[in-house]
């Protein structure tokens, strides 16, 4: 612990404060262990922020859940372990989560309705004139999208 300046009886107060508080490696591994504590919170907090989505999205048409959850349990995995057991335990949210972990699969009949999702939102944009920019844009990202959903399992 680095004591506090102000205090009479911190190292190098007889020589008016001169000596030094705390080598350079404790404060690199004090300023460490600050970083880590941040960045767990920010995952937890976007955990959070996915799992309400992915909660939303199991519920409303055309909003994927099972995406939201899957990052919500990756951000849990390396925030709160405690949080990722009860998401992969959940009796509704953990079964697609689960499966996507053991296998990676992706059912037959989402990578249809992804792929057909893909389809109508390039098709929308380019009928409410979307600048060409984003439409290339669109249509690179969707591409490598659908490569990736047709190259995985189905079970």
């Amino acid at each position: 612990m680095i004591p506090d300046p102000d205090t009479s009886d911190s190292p190098g107060a007889a020589n008016g404060g001169l000596a030094p508080r705390g080598s350079e490696r404790d404060r690199l591994v004090s300023a460490r262990w600050v970083r880590a504590a941040i960045y767990r919170r920010l995952l937890f907090a976007a955990g959070i922020v996915f799992l309400v989505v992915g909660a939303i999205g199991m519920v409303v048409p055309m909003l994927p859940g099972t995406v939201f959850l899957i990052l919500a349990a990756w951000c849990f995995a390396r925030s709160s372990p405690r949080f990722e057991a009860w998401l992969l335990n959940h009796r509704y949210l953990g079964p697609s989560v689960v499966r996507w972990q053991q296998t990676g699969a992706i059912p037959p009949v989402v990578k249809l309705f992804a792929l057909s999702s893909f389809v109508g939102t390039f098709t929308g944009s380019w009928y409410f004139g979307a600048p060409d920019w984003l439409l290339a844009i669109l249509g690179l990202a969707f591409i490598l999208l659908a490569i990736f959903i047709a190259t995985r399992p189905n079970r």
